[in-house]
């Protein structure tokens, strides 16, 4: 017997009521006796599903549909996402995190859960999808048209993820499945490894005559992640034949993440009559990655300051790039860096909906989202000795490099993996004086807390153009809050170096990818505990005025008619709405006037009205016209809107009676557009479509740093200051005039069925996308957006028939703007070069019959190519790597059973 997946739309979401599409999913092909008709299951189902989610619905989306209880189509739900026409992601240690919706970054698009907004384990709104387990996870739905009863809505997209529904099923179910991991670049750090293991099981129970249900899926992982990494500083000169680019330092590390996650997610289901339906809705996650980062942190051209030179003699130059050369009296700093986070996630929901048999629907919705977040980042120095007071002891090293497309190899004179040269301490005098400064601890603490609710009612008629008519309220109360935690690391008693304790010392790290050799290695957490190392509270303004809370009260209203009108050889079909939302947000935090706190509490009331139309025009033949247009906002990074400032004396000007700040902007309006949509979609059967999606988007308001006039008044002045007009700059997120972005995307599905019988089983599915993108700054200049590639496009060549399954897959990005975590946890953008990821799979489904029937049998490889994550320096010149990081390719052996 097939088990039968019913695909509604999730409690809370677009429409807030469950919709029938009843799908047959499971891992083969096969014939259903009692209809007598052939049933699609497995890949090609999900697939299928996908086809018919996107060809029912009224909004322009894409879909990704579990092949089967526990099953997305790849190990996690951040790769199942970005394989989807327009979509791409960013990743991290080599996971696919991140998402971008039509070449642009995690910041423009909105996730929900179940229909509901959540929070989320970075500093921002974009949600990490890597905090979900793809077990627990029954469908993924990427709106890119909206609608107004679509609340929590992003600019370029909105991301609903939805989990199982009990009584959508026929039968009982329990599933059960493990898989093991293994990295090929090895178990690079002392305690990491190269090998792990995921376990996931999903029970799925109907009692009382089908009117109580309950779903519980589970995942725990325990994966080890393995990078390979180049950093340069950045680069001096100035291209010139006189001077040449040459690389300015290098902080390159070898990083061992181990990534350990525990999610559950439950669903109880109740329906007391035909008319009511009841559901609660629970999601916890447990996330812990932590990183071991051990390299070493080289002066060079910058280094002149801490007595480095260069040896001009030895410099080979190439189109004003010096590709070769040697520095001398280099005293590198021996990095064993830790960095950690932990996140716990809690999601809860309600809902309860009427469908009375008069066309009046109801529903009411409440949803809590929580997490809490702890980044800790520990950093460690040891060198050849203490060069706080300029005496420059301990051996220096004279460097040979050479720079390529790849970054950076080095040929030291040192061997860096001595313990018995190497010592606990300030190599380069990062103290500031005689008291020597061995590292760095930040402990990041973020709370990130939303309570929702809402309620709705629709009146379906018959007949008419109007079809139905929906109304509805929505409330979102959101806190999210930033406290810093951060101590210098001193060595105890004053020392100025210490020796590493043998019993501290762990297998040296091998730094041969960049010519470096082994490195002294050990565990800076263990240095601390037994008092070696012990931390001193940096208690200075710049720290904490990176503090800050930051409230939402978000009140939305909307109404909206769907509409379907017959002609004589097509259908009209859609809907027309407007959204009214009101925005009351403020943020509290610490000002710093030269030192001096206050604390205060700013922020702004603002409405944005939100009209929308979708229209769909079927034809008899399977070809589908859709138009969408629609105001669309997206509101701003919740870093961006902190009130905390620092300021004092701009010590540059003349007059020396000017300000000069940085900090927050509590009165952020969101990102605005007006965006339409064109499509041509053509149908063939159930299974294969092919489409041709047009956008533009009038970008009518942009968030953007500047550095403008800023007046002071009301806030602490530094004492002395002769002025009576305090006029100064603040550095800040400031909203600019807009711009256009504007592309295109073709996508298909296609089982080669539908060519010949011949074959039967093979099929394709992917897309390509192009965007331009023409914003401008507060300067008036052509801003790159973060997280914008021009191209993105994606495949997978897929065979599925008797049992076996394989597939390929291939996902493309042009270069983009990509986020990396800072020194403090401050973000840093860095143009990302091009990269394509080719992951594949092959799997057995033992068949209707058999003695193993019900087991499914998989291996998987991703990034086969062991493709490269590079970012270079902002002008382009390919020579200046910034970043060069190796993930190496990983494989995955699992199994799954269901009975």
């Amino acid at each position: 017997m097939a088990l039968g997946l019913t695909l509604a739309i999730a409690a809370g979401s677009t429409s807030a009521f469950a919709q029938d599409a009843d799908q047959e999913n499971q891992s083969t092909a096969e014939i259903d006796e009692d209809k007598g008709v052939i049933v699609v299951t497995g890949f090609r189902a999900s697939l299928e599903s996908a086809v018919n989610e996107k060809k029912q619905s009224d909004q322009i989306l894409e879909s990704v549909t579990a092949e089967d209880i526990g099953k997305l189509p790849d190990a996690s739900i951040g790769e199942s996402i970005a394989r989807l026409p327009g979509l791409t992601s960013q990743r991290l240690n080599g996971r696919a995190n991140v998402i971008a919706v039509r070449g642009l970054g995690p910041d423009f698009s909105q996730t929900l859960l179940n229909g509901r907004e959540q929070t989320s384990t970075g500093d921002n709104r974009a949600v990490e999808f890597d905090q979900y387990p793809s077990e627990v996870v029954s469908q993924v739905v990427v709106y890119k048209s909206p609608n107004a009863s679509l609340v929590g809505q992003g600019l370029a997209g909105t991301i609903d993820v939805r989990t199982i529904r009990p009584l959508e099923y026929r039968e009982r179910v329990i599933a059960v499945g493990a898989r093991g991991t293994y990295a090929d670049l090895g178990a690079l750090n002392a305690g990491s490894s190269k090998y792990g293991y995921r376990v996931n099981g999903t029970y799925v129970d109907q009692f009382a005559d089908d009117t109580i249900g309950i779903a519980i899926a589970a995942a725990y992982v325990d994966e080890p992640y393995q990078l390979q990494e180049f950093n340069a500083w950045g680069y001096a000169g100035d291209g010139s034949a006189a001077e040449p680019f040459v690389i300015g330092g290098s902080k390159s590390f070898v990083t061992s993440t181990e990534l350990k996650r525990f999610g559950i997610n439950g669903t109880l289901q109740y329906k007391p009559s035909d008319t009511v339906m009841m559901t609660f809705d629970g999601f916890y996650s447990n996330f812990n990655d932590d990183q071991s980062k051990r390299g070493i942190e080289l002066p060079l051209a910058f280094g002149a300051g801490f007595g480095t030179t260069g040896d001009p003699s030895t410099a080979t130059v190439s189109d004003g790039f010096a590709t070769a050369g040697t520095f001398e009296n280099v005293r590198g700093v021996i990095r064993n860096d830790i960095f950690q986070r932990k996140a716990d996630l809690y999601s809860f929901g309600y809902n309860a909906t009427y469908e009375g048999d008069d066309g009046w629907k109801a529903f009411i919705d409440i949803g809590y989202s929580k997490t809490d977040r702890n980044e800790l980042s520990i950093e460690s120095y040891s060198g050849t000795g203490f060069n706080g007071d300029d005496t420059g002891n301990g051996a220096s090293a004279t460097i040979g490099f050479q720079s390529g497309s790849s970054g950076t190899v080095f040929d030291p004179s040192l061997d860096y993996s001595d313990s018995s040269a190497i010592f606990l301490t300030d190599p380069l005098g990062w103290g500031g004086g005689v008291v020597p400064q061995a590292g760095y601890y930040n402990n990041r603490i973020v709370e990130d807390e939303l309570k929702q609710y809402r309620v709705g009612v629709e009146k379906e008629f018959d007949g008419g153009f109007i079809k139905a008519v929906k109304f509805g309220l929505n409330y979102t109360d959101r806190d999210k809050s930033l406290t810093p935690d951060e101590s210098l690391v001193r060595l105890a008693g004053g020392a100025l170096q210490t020796a590493i304790p043998q019993d501290a010392l762990l297998r040296p790290t091998n730094l041969d990818y960049l010519g470096l050799g082994p490195v002294v290695s050990y565990d800076a957490r263990q240095l601390i505990d037994d008092g070696v190392l012990i931390l001193e509270p940096n208690n200075v303004p710049d720290v904490f005025a990176k503090a800050f809370t930051v409230s939402e009260d978000i009140m939305t209203m909307y109404l909206q008619a769907d509409i379907e009108q017959e002609f004589s050889n097509a259908t009209l079909t859609g809907n027309f709405g407007v959204q009214a939302i009101n925005t009351d947000q403020s943020s509290s935090g610490p000002t710093f006037a030269d030192g001096v706190r206050s604390d205060r509490t700013l922020g702004d009331s603002y409405w944005d009205v939100l009209p929308s139309l979708n229209l769909s025009l079927r034809f008899d033949s399977d070809f589908i016209i859709r138009f969408a247009a629609a105001r669309e906002i997206q509101r701003p990074q919740i870093d961006d809107m902190k009130v905390s400032l620092e300021y004092g004396r701009n010590e540059t000007d003349p007059s020396g009676v000017f300000l000069d700040g940085k900090g927050g902007n509590p009165f952020l309006r969101p990102y605005r557009a007006n965006a339409i949509d064109l499509n041509f979609e053509k149908y063939f059967g159930q299974s294969a479509v092919i489409s041709l999606q047009l956008f533009y988007k009038d970008i009518v308001s942009y968030i953007d740093p500047a550095k403008q006039p800023f007046d002071f008044t009301g806030l602490p002045l530094p004492q002395g200051l002769p002025i009576d007009t305090p006029i100064g700059l603040l550095e800040r997120a400031v909203n600019t005039g807009g711009g256009d972005f504007y592309g295109g995307e073709l996508a298909i599905t296609l089982p080669f069925n539908n060519i010949t019988e011949a074959l039967d089983g093979f099929g394709v599915t992917g897309g390509v996308g192009y965007t331009e993108s023409k914003v401008v700054d507060a300067n008036g200049d052509i801003d790159p957006i973060p997280g914008y590639s021009k191209w993105t496009a994606n495949g997978t060549l897929f065979f599925e028939k008797w049992g076996f399954n394989s597939r390929v897959s291939a996902r493309y990005r042009s270069r983009f703007l990509a986020d990396f975590s800072g020194f403090g946890g401050n973000l840093i953008r860095r143009l990302a070069l091009p990269e394509t990821i080719v992951d594949a799979q092959i799997g057995y489904d033992f068949q209707e019959g058999s003695a193993l029937e019900g087991l499914s049998l998989y291996l998987q490889g991703q990034n086969l190519t062991d493709e490269r994550f590079a970012s270079i320096d902002g002008d382009g010149t390919r020579l200046k790597v910034i970043d060069y990081q190796i993930y190496g390719r990983r494989f995955l052996i699992g199994a799954s059973f269901k009975f």
